[in-house]
């Protein structure tokens, strides 16, 4: 990044920042940042650029230098670095006032050591740093921060010369996050501000258009170059590539839809997602189906995230929802009509074979369980008590006329089910192509509708859907045409 790339991209930082600056909650911007429309300061001279390398004992990487002789120092280098420094402010951490933050990390070293094997050490992992250590060697490049500070690492260098940056924020709990350059980490903090901020201007401008040419060749059948724009835009804030990015990850892996949908429906920084016109029809199911497979600690769910701290019509829409899937008669909607009653037929003869209708012993064994607290060397404890399983559902095969099969064992629950769970992946697996040429009637709901993703509602079309049939089902043109 030489400085003829860098000043045209702070200049428009600059610009986007400024327009999108709110006085009463950022407060006021200095008089000469209004004037000048530019968040930095004049150019370091190739004197001052020397002198400060001369004072820190090291040639400084490409991008910084660089970006030095653009401005010497920067203000608001994302929404929580304040100021970074000039050349007459950079500084070794370890000689600065926030030399406590490698005490910190040497107090964390000591207080989580890695376990050894057999009193042997483990295979040292490349990617595990020493954040003591490289703190301790850092340069500090910021001044001011909301408890986020960025540095810079002389003995990691690539082959271009730049040293490896590092974001560090007490809060995010993340440790040391690392950047190849001090330009990838600046860019990383415009993205940021993007996703924050999320101000009017040329930036947004672009990445709307190439959101919409990416749902348009999503819809055509294309599959990896749509995701990788969406994934960019994502990163931008872009709201609209966050729900077009989420049905294409669905069909792609199964059990995205629920590692996903917690990102979707609690994105804070997202909240037009909650009354999109396909957060009822296509979302809102995955969320309930979530709660009820998802195996998540302390009974944390999308959807009692959701209950708890949800606005209010969030949680009256909620609590609709849940009184009707209540309904004896409720049966979840797949699309638009003839799409829905293609899917239902499949599923309504699964339904109907009487592998599926064999109870799980292993759920109902936890479900009957009975629990009684007690104490455990002198701990308190939980004693679960296991009911007695028998078979009381019949399971068709074919080696039986009867419907039960001759090596059926009425005391052998576990055993009938898993033979149940064969038969029923079977039939799963054969009705995979009639649900792929159910996919030809297929209508989107709405514009940003791409893949109808509340298939994976249903337990049956979850585990019919695997990651090659998720990508066939995008591969196929779904513009009606």
């Amino acid at each position: 990044m030489n400085r003829e790339q860098w000043r045209p991209f702070l200049q428009q930082w600059s610009e986007e920042w400024i327009d999108s600056h709110d006085p009463e909650k950022d407060g006021e911007l200095d008089e000469a940042v209004v004037r000048d429309r530019w968040l930095g300061f004049a150019p370091a001279s190739e004197e001052e650029i020397a002198a400060a390398e001369a004072r820190l004992g090291r040639t400084l990487p490409p991008s910084l230098r660089e970006f030095l002789a653009v401005t010497n120092g920067w203000r608001d280098a994302g929404c929580f670095i304040y100021r970074l420094a000039g050349t007459a402010e950079l500084e070794w951490l370890a000689d600065t006032d926030r030399s406590y933050l490698i005490e910190i990390y040497d107090e964390l070293a000591e207080d989580d050591p890695e376990d050894d094997t057999d009193g042997e050490e483990e295979d040292e992992n490349p990617d595990v740093i020493n954040e003591a250590e490289v703190l301790r060697r850092s340069l500090l490049v910021s001044l001011e921060g909301d408890a986020a500070d960025v540095f810079l690492d002389p003995e990691d260098v690539n082959e271009r010369g730049e040293w490896t940056a590092y974001w560090l924020a007490s809060w995010s709990g993340e440790g040391l996050e690392p950047f190849d350059s001090f330009y990838e980490l600046m860019y990383d903090q415009y993205k940021s501000f993007h996703a924050l901020r999320k101000p009017e201007g040329e930036t947004k401008d672009r990445w709307d258009t190439k959101v919409e040419e990416a749902r348009l060749a999503a819809l055509k059948g294309e599959i990896d170059g749509p995701l990788r724009v969406l994934t960019d835009a994502e990163d931008f804030g872009n709201e609209r590539a966050l729900l077009l990015r989420f049905q294409m990850l669905t069909m792609l892996g199964s059990g995205q839809h629920q590692a996903g949908i917690s990102h979707v429906v609690n994105h804070a920084h997202h909240p037009g997602i909650l009354r999109h016109p396909l957060f009822l029809p296509e979302l809102l199911p995955l969320v309930f189906e979530e709660d009820r497979t998802r195996d998540l600690p302390h009974g944390w769910s999308t959807l009692n995230f959701s209950k708890e701290n949800g606005p209010e019509w969030l949680r009256s829409l909620l609590a609709d929802h849940e009184a009707r899937r209540a309904a004896p008669d409720f049966r979840l909607s797949f699309g638009n009509p003839e799409f829905d009653a293609a899917v239902h037929r499949i599923l309504d003869r699964l339904a109907a074979d009487p592998a599926f209708q064999v109870r799980d012993p292993y759920e109902e064994q936890w479900q009957d369980a009975t629990y009684e607290e007690t104490w455990v060397d002198g701990q308190p404890a939980m004693r679960v008590t296991m009911p007695t399983l028998t078979a009381s559902a019949v399971l068709m095969s074919e080696e039986s006329e009867e419907g039960v099969p001759a090596d059926f064992d009425v005391h052998d629950p576990f055993g009938a089910y898993d033979r149940a769970r064969e038969r029923q992946q079977q039939l799963i697996d054969e009705a995979w192509p009639e649900l792929k040429e159910a996919m030809r009637l297929w209508r989107p709901l709405h514009e940003d509708h791409i893949a109808p993703v509340v298939l994976f509602a249903d337990p049956v079309l979850a585990e019919m859907i695997t990651e090659e049939r998720g990508r066939e089902i995008l591969a196929m043109c779904r513009t009606g045409d």
